[in-house]
């Protein structure tokens, strides 16, 4: 047999034969881990530089998650990249490579040097250094890259909410020192999504990779006092999704990564109509086939290489050849042995012989010779032996198996006073003493056991009596018994303690390792010096009941734990016989198999599970994270975030914050989704349903989604670039090097200055 190692990488209907013969369900469908999203060599066209002219734009949606560039005469950007940059010494080439975007995920060693330009989970930017690597990559791809006096065109930036003033003023920097941008330009995406969709009032709900915003717009003009945020976005969703898995398969062999947790939640996950509900019957094995998708990993397979049909006769002849061979040398041995112990028997019975008619100094020197105390060592070494080579004989030679009966033992000595016996008789007195009680004990063990025998036989002959006279109350009397059984709580007590001892971090495996280190201590809690107090353990009696502590429960003695469930099964044993309503799916072991139970459906789905199998170690399960994960923009508290709900938040802007009716029936005639998080199949029938019922009977509501809840800010950036009032809300060059960085100009697409 040659066993080879193969990796593996199966195509997406790939699916075991033997999986098909074991299992009478249909083979799933298979879901493969993504790779790194490299994309290779992309080249961007250049001639947009071309065709732009002084006034033309350049537009930037700097999301967290993407940087989306292009021009403003364009219908979609140009560029779409995240904010990664990798930077490493080649010390091949002496010098330092830098990749941008999906370049830096190439290979293993620029996926090891990857920076993001934002503070995780946020879209606060927190590596400059990173961001303008980014804009340089950005400007090069754009056909920027020979123009030695800067840019030279105008730029169009989005921003998150409340854009933290220090970052815009870098930000403003960097575009005008280092690029020479003749103006700049801040807007909000989700404003800008919002307004490039025709929006003039409503309430925009923007769900991005960072965050979720509520943001109310009357006239065309946003109500910052009132926007409210939920610290929830893509970001944490993955991040989440990455840390229940995690603890899911602690043991996965695989590597789970963040990219791998981002298309996990875009491909799989969806908004549940009815979480509570839905999730009690997520698990029932109708349907689950369908619920749970199995996400494969790639693994190494190791391929048995079968034998010939001549080949395995062979290997079976070489075999039986062998195991000819070594029981003829073991007969052999045994025979040799025989021969010696019965050369022993001949020399000792000589020796018993000699010792007749002898003196006690002579046969004290004669039994000293053989290393023999007195003549009762020499009578039970004689007795032992020609046991042993009785048997032995009986066994290996063939001879007649003539068993001699126990002779009745006889203790002579315990009816001699103990003045009339010196030191040596004495000791063979308490010997004597010793076996007159393991003989009794015996005979009573003996009688009992006889005793239990026939009370057990009297037993089964009134059950079968009283089956035979009244079937139906038989019947009825074993299924009580059968419920009263205290076997089952104690199995699955035997179980519980089992697999505590299992984890190290559990209570009974911390108070065992507690109780081993305290078994010599007289003071648990004090440490034991070296040289110190003298090692008593083991004075007392009570001293050894330390070993029934630290076993696994009551049930760890070998005999109780095979009798344990002996009465159970012989009382299924009867009621499958005798009753037909009752089926092997009742008994015990049945209903105890783990490939049934909730948690094997939680961890391996509606299949068996083969831990041999390396195919199956590196499958993943995605059932109820599929509507856990999307479900926390709706209830925080799942993750643990202390904050109101999506629809909560909605409710509070639109019943307490406007409380005029003719501002709350038009935020509510136009709720606007924008952002990728709002991208989850059943968003907005959730949305709408639960946002109806916490508003007031009378209120109009109609929600809506973005055209391209993606690329709709890039969209609205550009658009509002091309309008002709743009050059007025943009802040120039002159302006800059007059009121500084920190000046910003106020628009109905954008943050406040105050901000």
């Amino acid at each position: 047999m040659t066993i080879q190692s193969v990796r593996v990488f199966e195509p997406a209907n790939a699916f075991s034969q033997t999986s098909r013969r074991s299992s009478p369900k249909p083979p799933p469908h298979i879901w493969h881990a993504s790779d790194p999203p490299f994309k290779g060599y992309q080249p961007a066209p250049s001639d947009g530089y071309k065709q732009s002219s002084t006034s033309t734009a350049i537009v930037i949606d700097n999301g967290s998650s993407l940087v989306r560039a292009g021009w403003s005469f364009d219908k979609s950007p140009r560029l779409s990249l995240p904010a990664n940059v990798a930077r490493y010494r080649d010390r091949k080439l002496n010098r330092t490579c830098m990749y941008v975007g999906y370049d830096a995920f190439a290979d293993a060693t620029t996926r090891g040097q990857i920076r993001n330009a934002f503070e995780p989970g946020s879209s606060i930017v927190a590596n400059w250094d990173v961001m303008e690597g980014i804009l340089d990559y950005t400007f090069l791809k754009l056909g920027l890259g020979g123009v030695e006096e800067g840019i030279g065109r105008p730029v169009v930036m989005t921003e998150p909410v409340a854009n933290l003033g220090y970052s815009r003023k870098t930000m403003t920097e960097l575009l005008f020192e280092c690029y020479s941008a003749p103006s700049v330009a801040y807007g909000i995406d989700a404003l800008l999504s919002y307004r490039f969709n025709k929006g003039k009032n409503g309430l925009v709900v923007s769900s991005s990779h960072s965050s979720t915003h509520v943001i109310p717009v009357l006239d065309s003009k946003p109500i910052m006092s009132s926007v409210s945020r939920l610290n929830w976005g893509g970001y944490h969703g993955a991040e989440y999704l990455l840390k229940l898995l995690k603890l899911k398969y602690p043991t996965f062999p695989g590597k789970l990564t963040e990219s791998q947790a981002q298309e996990m939640v875009r491909d799989h996950c969806y908004i549940s109509q009815d979480f509570d509900g839905e999730l009690r019957r997520y698990l029932d094995w109708t349907g689950l086939e369908d619920r749970d998708h199995l996400v494969q990993y790639p693994f190494t397979e190791h391929v048995v290489v079968e034998k010939t049909e001549e080949e395995l006769a062979k290997i079976a002849e070489r075999k039986k050849e062998s195991g000819r061979r070594l029981q003829e040398q073991a007969a052999k041995m045994r025979l040799d042995k025989l021969v010696r112990k019965e050369q022993e028997l001949e020399y000792f019975k000589d020796l018993q012989q000699r010792l007749v008619n002898q003196t006690k100094k002579e046969i004290k020197r004669l039994l000293d010779e053989d290393e023999f105390k007195d003549e009762a060592q020499l009578d039970r070494t004689i007795k032992e032996l020609e046991k042993s080579v009785r048997k032995a004989r009986s066994k290996d030679v063939g001879g007649p198996e003539n068993p001699e009966e126990e002779e009745e033992q006889t203790f002579p000595l315990l009816d001699v006073p103990d003045e009339q016996l010196d030191e040596a008789g004495l000791k063979q007195k308490r010997h004597q003493r010793l076996m007159k009680s393991g003989v009794e004990a015996r005979a009573r063990a003996k009688v009992e056991k006889e005793q239990e025998k026939a009370r057990v036989a009297e037993e089964e002959r009134r059950d079968e009596a009283r089956r035979q006279d009244d079937l139906a109350g038989w019947l009825e009397g074993k299924r009580v018994a059968r419920a009263a059984s205290e076997a089952v709580p104690k199995i699955k007590e035997r179980d519980r303690l089992k697999a505590d001892l299992g984890n190290r971090k559990s209570l009974a495996s911390q108070m065992r390792m507690k109780t081993l280190a305290n078994l010599a201590s007289d003071q648990p809690g004090r440490k034991r010096r070296r040289g110190g107090d003298d090692d008593n353990f083991g004075a007392n009696d009570d001293d050894w009941g330390v070993y029934r502590t630290v076993q696994t429960g009551d049930q760890s003695e070998d005999d109780e734990e095979e009798d344990l469930g002996a009465g159970l099964k012989n009382i299924e044993a009867q009621l499958l016989q005798y009753d037909t309503m009752f089926t092997e799916h009742n008994t015990l072991e049945a209903q105890s198999d783990w490939t049934k139970s909730l948690i094997h459906a939680f961890l391996r789905g509606p299949r068996p599970f083969d831990p041999e199998s390396q195919r199956e170690a590196h499958q993943i399960h995605l059932n109820v994270e599929r509507i856990r994960v999307p479900e926390i923009v709706f209830q925080p508290a799942i993750a643990g975030l202390d904050q109101a709900g999506l629809v909560e938040i909605v409710a509070d802007i639109t019943n307490h914050r406007f409380t005029a009716v003719r501002d709350r029936d038009a935020l509510l005639t136009d709720v606007f989704l924008t952002g990728g998080n709002t991208l989850f199949q059943g968003f907005d029938e959730r949305f709408s349903r639960d946002l109806r019922s916490v508003l007031p009977i009378e209120a109009i509501l109609s929600v809506r989604r973005a055209g391209d809840s993606l690329n709709d800010a890039w969209r609205g950036a550009a658009q509002w670039a091309r309008e002709p009032g743009f050059a007025a809300m943009s802040v120039t060059r002159e302006e800059y090097s007059e009121k500084g960085p920190e000046y910003l100009k106020e628009h109905d697409r954008g943050n406040p200055a105050a901000v």
